[in-house]
């Protein structure tokens, strides 16, 4: 199989496109056929030694993939070759044509999303659930301010922060993506391009 193989720490221009040997899944795994992955900022960050997680080069960037299921390992029912799945790898193997993912880490994909779409979900939803829930521990009727809030985390906070009960600020740098914010739900918004955030 084809990957983009990070052999020595440095920015995306040294990653290297390589051959290796497909993965085989082991007891309570699956083996994807790699339709699309999410390229995210801890990716970039990870390729060039600059994230909390370390990996030792070489390795193989990509945390979150999507595609069909290729093979089964032993003792998978929940799984069969050919659907449909989304899967967190758990931060690398995921710029390749196959990945290998336990299946408590993949979830089928129904057929109206797409591989990619799903792929942005993970990561910014599953970030902004483990960020908000498990380590801010957002109660309901708090207020919660969020910085960057147009982007694809951003946007996936302010809906996690409605869905927990709290009162949401969000914070961009235009009218426009300000807008965007109070589609997704935000109660109020702070242009930090022309208002003084601290006040």
């Amino acid at each position: 199989m084809k990957a983009i193989v990070c052999k020595v720490f440095g920015p995306p221009e040294s990653l290297e496109l390589v051959e290796l040997d497909d993965p085989t899944p082991g007891p309570g795994e699956i083996a994807i056929d790699v339709r699309a992955s999410a390229i995210t900022f801890p990716d970039a960050l990870m390729i060039e030694d600059k994230y909390q997680f370390k990996p030792q080069p070489p390795f193989t960037p990509g945390g979150d993939v999507a595609g069909t299921v290729a093979a089964v390992g032993e003792g998978v029912d929940a799984f069969a070759v050919g659907d449909r799945v989304t899967a967190a790898l758990g931060l690398v193997g995921g710029f390749a044509e196959k990945a290998v993912v336990s299946v408590d880490n993949a979830r089928k994909l129904d057929e109206a999303i797409g591989f990619a779409e799903s792929t942005g979900l993970l990561y910014a939803y599953g970030t902004g659930w483990y960020g908000l829930k498990h380590r801010g521990a957002l109660q309901p009727g708090e207020t919660l301010l969020i910085l960057g809030a147009s982007g694809s985390l951003g946007m996936a906070a302010i809906e996690l922060g409605k869905h927990l009960g709290a009162r949401v600020i969000g914070a961009a740098g235009s009218p426009e993506k300000l807008a965007m914010c109070k589609e997704r739900g935000a109660d109020e918004t702070i242009d930090y391009d022309a208002e003084n955030l601290k006040e």
